[in-house]
């Protein structure tokens, strides 16, 4: 078990030491008091912000949005790079909110391995099962973290089962909780034979540990009351026979995921779950393109644009693109391909982020995600080479669930809205269709929620009161299929057919009847609800 916990590799040493990595959960699970232990302990910030503490405290790291602060979830998915150890993480914090799905999916699609965060008391919720889904659909390796042991929470056998049903995925425990509630004493780490106990009294604290040899140590007794390490015993050794322990390949192929135990408000499990993801995480992984697939260790750099974001700085109207680097070694002020629109880009001032600082990164290796900042440049699916014409692939657009109209509040800044609506497109905030008839525009969005955050970002952005208005379709459909066919599609539906901020055309439904009308009517023209984001 121990050989594999130095950094061993045939990958170039700066390469392997990465390890990139997304945490997926249902929203209030604890996602985000888990990123900002993650940071605090890797030494990057110094005191850790609570979501729902008080004033100054309240300031979390990772989330920059004033709608995030206001409402306590994150809606964007930031990226945070820091040492820990002779490692380099680079942690991606997703959005848990429903509403905001989408981007969620394309975040896995940078990473390669993905934290799951449960709540002790509720178990696998239905996010977490969807979010579980895509890490399946990407045979993503994923570590579990059951978060909030410090509450009353359900019995550890129960919480393991569930997991093995829901999801369909081994479980090998990496600790064992002794206690629960206000009994939580800490845990038992079955994978280095340590005890683990918390300090509730300072809650930025790294827990006491302490060697023992095996369960009959009689240090135990000095430190876990006797009712409590029965049971622990008894616990241990029926999980010792029923569960199988880890396999460091099964979990690599995403079939077996290790459960660590703790509270992240409290900085329990923590460290453990870190030296987990330093020891038994993967490291940066070939990334799919056509037409090949790129390796982290090819001398040459190519790295894809997987989220953009607007207005980070409100003081400037700056877009920073967020690229993943799929092989090489990056350096500042280097001209690199812009695929899609064959020219050359020079990357002058490339931004590495911690939480909502930055700063210029003078160089970054495969694995590393930079931000890029441009003027509308980069999009989603973009990729970036040393000329080779490769195109990334799989980064997925799905079709929205809820369509509206949108005016903004002054008529004559009809031009300002569209500028406002085609930057949140690019940035796949939102879909915008432009109809074929009429004035105006369609916003199409997952969730309910983000036409609220639309209107209030057009706001703050762009200083232009908007408001959404119901409108007759509920749902689009990208159209394919041979150009005569589409054409004479497009001129027998025009009522229906808009573009969106691609060029793209799609087809504007009311039911489903319309869409079983144009399977049966126009058998050469396909309808599709994901277009994949290549340009």
């Amino acid at each position: 078990m121990t050989e594999q916990l130095s950094i061993k590799s045939d990958l170039p040493k700066e390469i392997a030491r990465r390890r990139t990595f997304a945490i997926i959960s249902h929203p209030d699970a604890g996602k985000t008091t888990l990123t900002e232990k993650f940071l605090l302990f890797g030494g990057a910030i110094q005191m850790a912000g609570q979501v729902r503490a008080k004033g100054e405290a309240r300031r979390t790291r990772s989330d920059f949005m004033q709608m995030e602060k206001d409402r306590g979830i994150s809606v964007s998915a930031s990226a945070m790079s820091f040492d820990f150890g002779p490692y380099r993480f680079n942690l991606v914090d997703t959005p848990g909110h429903s509403d905001f799905s989408e981007d969620t999916y394309r975040t896995l699609t940078a990473v390669d391995a993905a934290v799951m965060v449960i709540d002790g008391a509720k178990g696998i919720e239905s996010q977490t099962q969807k979010l579980f889904e895509v890490c399946r659909m990407r045979d993503l390796p994923i570590l579990t973290f059951c978060n909030k042991m410090d509450r009353e929470s359900r019995d550890t056998f129960d919480i393991i089962d569930e997991i093995q049903e829901n999801l369909a995925i081994d479980v090998t425990p990496a600790s064992w909780p002794i206690g629960m509630g206000r009994d939580f004493l800490g845990c038992y780490d079955m994978l280095r034979d340590r005890l683990e106990l918390m300090d509730r009294a300072d809650r930025n604290k790294v827990a006491e540990s302490i060697e023992i040899n095996g369960l009959d140590d009689p240090l135990l007794e000095e430190h876990v009351p006797a009712d409590l390490l029965e049971k622990l015993r008894e616990e241990v050794e029926m999980a010792r026979e029923l569960l199988p322990s880890l396999d460091h390949q099964a979990m690599l192929e995403g079939t077996m995921t290790p459960i660590w135990f703790g509270s992240a408000i409290n900085s329990f499990g923590v460290k453990e779950l870190m030296d987990g993801i330093a020891n038994y995480g993967p490291e940066p992984q070939p990334q799919s393109a056509s037409p090949r697939p790129v390796a982290p260790d090819e001398k040459k750099v190519a790295g894809f644009v997987f989220k953009v974001q607007a207005n980070m700085d409100p003081k400037h109207r700056d877009r920073v693109a967020f690229v993943r680097l799929a092989s090489g070694h990056f350096k500042r002020g280097m001209k690199l391909t812009h695929v899609r629109s064959k020219k050359p880009m020079a990357i002058s001032n490339p931004v590495l982020f911690l939480a909502s600082d930055r700063e210029l990164a003078e160089e970054a290796w495969a694995g590393d995600i930079i931000g890029i900042p441009n003027h509308g440049q980069l999009r989603i699916g973009d990729t970036l080479t040393e000329g080779e014409q490769i195109r990334a692939t799989g980064i997925p657009s799905f079709a929205p669930e809820l369509l509206q109209g949108v005016r903004s509040g002054d008529p004559l800044k009809g031009k300002h809205l569209e500028k406002a609506l085609m930057q949140f497109a690019e940035e796949g905030a939102a879909k915008v269709f432009k109809p074929t008839f009429g004035s105006g525009f369609i916003v199409g969005v997952v969730g309910a929620l983000q036409f609220e955050v639309l209107a209030s970002r057009i706001e703050m952005e762009y200083g232009l009161p908007v408001r959404f208005e119901p409108s007759q379709f509920t749902s689009a459909r990208w159209v394919a299929g041979e150009k005569t066919a589409v054409d004479k599609f497009e001129a027998a539906n025009k009522q229906h057919i808009a573009r969106d901020h691609d060029g793209d055309i799609v087809y504007l439904t009311r039911l489903q009847w319309d869409i079983d009308r144009i399977e049966r009517d126009y058998p050469d023209v396909k309808l599709t609800a994901t277009k994949e984001m290549m340009v």
